[in-house]
């Protein structure tokens, strides 16, 4: 019998990490996940993982080499807009940024569309964290790491044929090791708010083709680098903002959320995902509506 548990990390491991999957009474509900990720002290408003972040914004300039696979407005060739958000892992939003283990990047490609894309990609890049992280080596920027779907998903063409794939955005820099101020708690935003003074911060967008010895449904296990692999395009980062001002505030950027011509993987794991993706977005979204009320009434 499958049993679902829970990744135990210093500070919570990327939103809705679910190390394995359960079919049965020992599911582990939205709720109860959530609940662990935010810990006994509540940061209102926030989100209960990744709480401290910013936001991006820029333009994906896909190459069309996945038009074949994908019947997605947002694979054929061309320029297509998004709203991101950098973040580390973790229930604090004043956390120091180098101390995370985990750093993120969501996207939602097409905001302003029926046909929008939301995707949640992190360093690691399967569930098998403590393998990762006993070699993993964090640099000194978000433009310089490398960013996993995790999951696996199902490209499907305007025939029908589906192709399961993961994906990642790869840096197109070197990592290097100047920090304007390593010292500080808000170092890797400082460094992304400086580097783009300078120009986009820009990553390919790879996709691996997954072939039949591979297993989409499970995101434990990683696919070889043997497999086919196609870049989508280039992700433009042009413009960031703090979250508080930004556009991606208020954003769930839950895995789920797709367009015609993707589907989901029957991955328990990113069912999971959504679901607390989802309950974390709830709570947040409340507790700030009652603090705007709260505040209205004191006026």
């Amino acid at each position: 019998m499958r049993y679902l548990a829970l990744v135990a990390v210093p500070t919570v491991l990327a939103a809705a990490f679910f190390y394995a999957a359960s079919e049965s009474r020992h599911a582990v509900s939205a709720q109860d996940f959530v609940n662990l990720q935010q810990g006994s002290m509540v940061q209102q408003g926030f989100r209960r993982a990744h709480a401290k972040g910013f936001c991006v914004s820029g333009d994906f300039v896909s190459s069309g080499a996945l038009a074949e696979y994908s019947s997605a407005r947002v694979f054929q060739a061309g320029q297509h807009p998004f709203i991101g958000r950098f973040s580390i892992a973790g229930n604090n939003p004043t956390a120091p940024d180098l101390k995370a283990p985990v750093r993120s990047l969501a996207l939602t490609l097409l905001p302003e569309t029926a046909e929008q894309w939301r995707t949640a990609m992190n360093t690691p890049p399967v569930l098998a964290f403590r393998n990762w992280r006993a070699s993993y080596q964090p640099t000194q920027s978000y433009a310089t790491e490398q960013y996993h779907s995790i999951n696996a998903f199902y490209l499907v063409n305007a025939s029908g044929a589906q192709q399961a794939v993961r994906w990642a955005a790869v840096p197109t820099v070197r990592p290097d090791n100047q920090l304007p101020d390593p010292e500080a708690a808000d170092a890797l935003q400082q460094e992304l708010f400086a580097r783009l003074n300078q120009g986009p911060v820009v990553f390919d967008l790879v996709f691996s083709l997954a072939t039949a010895a591979d297993n989409p449904d499970d995101a434990t296990v990683s696919w070889p680098q043997t497999n086919p692999q196609l870049v989508a395009g280039q992700l433009h980062i042009k413009q960031a903002a703090a979250q508080s001002d930004g556009e991606c505030n208020a954003i769930n950027f839950d895995p789920l959320v797709l367009p015609s011509g993707i589907k989901p993987s029957a991955d328990p794991i990113l069912r999971a995902r959504g679901a607390a993706y989802a309950e974390s977005h709830r709570r947040r979204a409340r507790e700030v509506l009652t603090n705007t009320l709260a505040g209205a009434q004191h006026e």
